[in-house]
């Protein structure tokens, strides 16, 4: 008998019902992420969520020519935001920015993520990012650092469907996560002297909030084009983000593997997962990376851009894609924060 293809149901109005995490994996946007109205053995006091409270935004952004990452992290006692250019012909991080600062004066992450209200914003010395929700659904981004410049709009009205994953988190209560498909983008980058038309690229965005243990580490893989793309996650947050966008269809998939050289992160990784619909080979290009250990807090990071090849497949029945050379990044990090 030939198995139909997995679907997910549509998003819960909230990310908490009837006071417990609303656990699942969904298909669609959720407008807000907001987990006041938890009870019970998930209530924790205001101190606690303080320092446990963690939300950011995340967006990629790759062509042929460069790829870019920008990173918006409120952490509830700081914030933080990185933004980054890797020159993919030169075969080099050609922009590497990141800076500090006090939560609500320097920066912040809103509850909503990919609706009316979404923002993302960050001020620091000599030094502003915005992503956020503007008319006609898009996603505006502006990143002023004295490494790079960018200007885009990131379009949500096309989009497959995104992912909503909701599960609840060891030495922590809970976490939500919307994972987008390809988006279309318009605008451009400086970085050097030189300047980008980014017409023709491609980006996602990450957008997630959770109350998470203080000790936290994962392994991730992303990759996008107009008809394919994946999030894979292998840590904290179990299979619950595993997810195949293929031909706008979006597929959950099973637990994911990540066999590679955390010492010698620039070979090749092979990543898979358990249900057999993936199996690739990524091939890493270059990687920004980075480790602070200050006792209190620590991270240890990187993540290499590359490109993905090998398989992939609807269900076990279905036909099988071949995935060529598909632009994206993975990521080792591990966070005391």
């Amino acid at each position: 008998m030939i198995q139909s293809m997995p679907t997910l149901p549509v998003p819960p109005s909230q990310v908490v019902i009837h006071g417990q995490p609303a656990v699942g994996r969904y298909a669609g946007r959720i407008n807000r992420m907001d987990w006041r109205p938890l009870q019970g053995e998930h209530v924790r006091s205001w101190l606690w969520q303080r320092f446990h409270h963690k939300r950011w935004q995340y967006v990629g952004i790759g062509s042929e020519e460069v790829f870019i990452g920008v990173a918006i992290v409120d952490m509830g006692w700081s914030c933080t935001a990185f933004a980054y250019v890797f020159d993919r012909v030169r075969k080099e991080v050609v922009a590497n920015w990141r800076q500090d600062g006090l939560p609500g004066l320097q920066g912040g992450v809103s509850d909503q993520s990919l609706s009316d209200g979404a923002k993302a914003w960050f001020r620091g010395p000599r030094a502003r990012l915005v992503l956020e929700h503007g008319e006609g659904d898009v996603l505006q981004l502006t990143v002023r650092t004295p490494a790079m410049k960018v200007q885009a709009e990131l379009s949500l009205e096309v989009m497959a469907s995104p992912l909503l994953a909701v599960g609840r988190i060891e030495g922590g209560v809970a976490h939500a996560t919307q994972k987008t498909s390809a988006l279309p983008v318009c605008g451009w980058l400086n970085v050097r002297g030189r300047r980008f038309d980014l017409s023709d690229s491609v980006a996602y965005v990450d957008s997630s909030n959770g109350l998470l243990a203080r000790d936290t580490d994962w392994r991730w893989a992303c990759a996008h084009s107009a008809d394919m793309g994946f999030n894979l996650q292998q840590g904290y947050f179990g299979s619950n983000e595993n997810a195949l966008w293929l031909d706008g269809q979006l597929i959950p998939l099973g637990a994911a593997r990540f066999e590679f050289d955390p010492c010698q992160p620039l070979k090749p990784w092979n990543i898979s997962t358990d249900d057999g619909l993936l199996d690739l080979v990524f091939t890493p290009e270059g990687a920004r990376h980075e480790g602070r250990d200050m006792v209190v807090v620590a991270s240890h990071y990187v993540q290499p851009v590359g490109t993905f090849s090998g398989t992939v497949r609807a269900s076990l029945e279905a036909p099988v894609h071949q995935v060529s050379r598909l632009l994206g990044v993975t990521e080792d990090h591990r966070s005391r924060w």
